[in-house]
């Protein structure tokens, strides 16, 4: 198949991320919608990170294998291990430190001079607590979705366009449930996002797939793969604890349990396509 069928396929894959964004724009949700929402994004971003760090610690598992058998490297092992850690630390911790600073930031302009609405402390000096989820959910779904590209990239370039093609139809499902959970904590906000805003945060989590397609069809590499992955995964983790502060918040136990469950599930439900296809 011609190098720009694969790189078109590559990019209607992470489309689809785009099928759950309208969700956003729901006017004024009942509560125990809101909290339904919530809790089935944090069902499929828990999916998100096990499968993850399931793809990331493959390279390293392999190099430990090869390392303990006869002519293994062990400095290839340290190196991946490393950046392993360091990509999960990264991913986790930076996000950490971007909200203090930001909550310093907030603080700071209550001290002023002036008084201050808070419409504009939430708007004016930044992004309000839900769209910044969102935000951050996009980047970490970005940077999964890099790796994915990657590998649809690389089959493609091996010449393996049958798994190529189930490559891309299982990352779209994929991507068709992340989108959905992307815009879940807007629903937590008085003021509908913008349809621009919305479009942003789909070519964040989205537009990597195309990137990484296009890059897998040149060159790849584990430690490129793991470097991704990983700060994908801390980036997802520090949104899953939000996300589970929220829903307790929320106080309808049964029903936030349920929409973890069903989230869960549906994160599984698209991996399983590609396992039966055997890819």
């Amino acid at each position: 198949m011609p190098v720009d069928r694969i790189l078109l396929l590559g990019a209607l894959a992470g489309f689809t991320i785009f099928l759950g964004l309208p969700v956003g724009r729901l006017r004024n949700p009942a509560l125990r919608l809101k909290a339904f929402l919530s809790a089935a994004a944090t069902g499929i971003l828990l999916f998100l990170f096990w499968d993850v760090l399931t793809a990331a610690s493959e390279p390293v598992e392999s190099a430990l294998r090869a390392a303990s058998a006869d002519g293994g490297s062990w400095t290839r092992l340290l190196a991946l291990g490393g950046l392993f850690i360091v990509g999960m630390g990264v991913g986790l911790l930076s996000l950490v430190y971007w909200e203090h600073l930001a909550s310093q930031r907030r603080s700071a302009a209550m001290l002023g001079p002036g008084a201050t609405s808070a419409v504009e402390l939430e708007y004016g000096k930044g992004l309000a607590p839900g769209r910044a989820l969102a935000l951050f959910i996009a980047i970490g779904i970005g940077l999964h979705n890099f790796a994915e590209g990657l590998a649809i990239g690389q089959s493609a370039a091996a010449g393996e366009i049958s798994l190529a093609l189930v490559l891309i139809i299982g990352f779209g499902l994929h991507n068709a449930t992340e989108g959905f959970g992307i815009v879940a904590p807007l629903s937590s906000e008085s003021a509908l996002p913008s349809w621009r805003f919305l479009v942003s945060l789909g070519l964040i989590g989205g537009g990597p797939t195309f990137l990484g397609t296009l890059v897998g069809q040149a060159w790849v590499n584990d430690f490129v793969s793991v470097a991704f992955l990983t700060l994908a995964a801390g980036s997802i983790l520090y949104v899953v604890i939000e996300l589970l502060q929220i829903n307790r918040a929320f106080g309808f136990k049964r029903l936030v349990t349920w929409g973890i469950v069903l989230g869960l599930v549906a994160g599984f439900l698209t991996d399983w396509v590609l396992v039966g296809a055997g890819a």
